[in-house]
């Protein structure tokens, strides 16, 4: 199941954007994270790198 970002909880400091293998994940212009669930090949690596713990794979 692909990674899911809490939108309310993110710190928009993009850890994860840099830990995603497959590039995943881009910053928005609100500066918070997306995940692109199509490219996401659910590794969870941004999970375990959120400082914040605002990404989940459910």
């Amino acid at each position: 199941m692909p990674a899911k970002v809490d939108k309310d909880s993110c710190a928009g400091c993009g850890s994860c954007v840099d830990s995603c293998p497959v590039e995943a994940i881009k910053m928005e212009d609100d500066g918070k994270a997306k995940v692109n669930a199509d490219s996401c090949i659910d590794c969870g690596s941004c999970v375990s790198t959120c400082p914040v713990g605002a990404i989940s794979q459910e």
